[in-house]
């Protein structure tokens, strides 16, 4: 892994943090290439209750970089689709395995939140801004359709009307902007953006771990079924984690009318 993705641990906390600050973070063909065994590693060690994902400086990740971008010009157009081709398969193997690992996934967010910045955040099951954060699409200006994702997860979030706004305008729209239509789950001031997200990250932390990878997976993967199958794999879940520790830990804490202390 190079340092253009820096991968931190503090217990069962994994900070993951793009680390081009003077590039406002943009994303390059060395940080995808430290993104995917990032999130690989991640995924596979059962001792992170909780991943991160952050950027370093004054911005969460403004996209794509275009001087990479440009290094293809002078290349034919096929050689280009091919090459290009190869890069998003890369970029969206990352986009897969933060939906589908079992921890939850909270992105910091602050300054630039554009392009792939903004499909990487609708990625994580969490989002948390600082009252500085900017959002567009980003994608018209470049004359390219989105990527990471974000034609999948913006219409789900948003709603059709607004995800076709947000990309065919490519308007910049603030943080208030951005909690009013459900894109992050809190805006806070700059200065308790830290505290706010450790809060939240805590309170993943001292969860159940089996019941919230559940519900992690029951809700990203109801889109993909009807009504019937939704509520036979919510039934197979429910009855099987009434097995663990932590469901007997759960009934005697409410019943002791004491917060539970799970293990599992």
């Amino acid at each position: 892994m190079n340092d253009s993705v820096l991968l931190a641990r503090d217990g069962p906390v994994a900070t993951l943090t793009l680390n081009r600050p003077a590039a406002l973070n943009v994303l390059d063909l060395a940080m995808v290439d430290a993104l995917v065994p990032a999130t690989a590693e991640v995924a596979a060690d059962t001792a992170i209750r909780v991943l991160v994902v952050r950027g370093a400086g004054k911005h969460f990740m403004a996209g794509g970089d275009i001087r990479t971008f440009a290094r293809s010009l002078d290349r034919g157009p096929a050689e280009r689709e091919r090459e290009f081709a190869h890069l998003l398969e890369r970029v969206h193997t990352v986009v897969e395995t933060l939906a589908r690992m079992p921890q939850p996934v909270v992105a910091r967010v602050h300054g630039a939140v554009a392009g792939f910045g903004l499909s990487l955040m609708n990625a994580c099951d969490l989002a948390i801004a600082s009252d500085d954060a900017y959002f567009a699409g980003a994608y018209r200006q470049l004359a390219v359709t989105p990527d990471g994702g974000g034609t999948w997860s913006l219409p789900r979030i948003v709603g059709q009307r607004r995800a076709l706004e947000i990309l065919l305008l490519s308007e910049r729209f603030d943080a208030a902007r951005a909690l009013e239509l459900g894109l992050v789950n809190r805006v806070v001031p700059a200065q308790d953006l830290d505290a706010t997200v450790e809060r939240v990250v805590n309170a993943l932390v001292e969860g159940p771990r089996e019941a919230l990878a559940g519900t992690k997976r029951l809700v990203r993967g109801s889109f993909d079924r009807t009504l019937a199958e939704q509520l036979r794999a919510e039934a197979a879940s429910f009855a099987q984690l009434t097995g663990r520790d932590d469901f007997v830990e759960g009934v005697r804490a409410f019943l002791d009318k004491r917060s539970p202390r799970f293990r599992d």
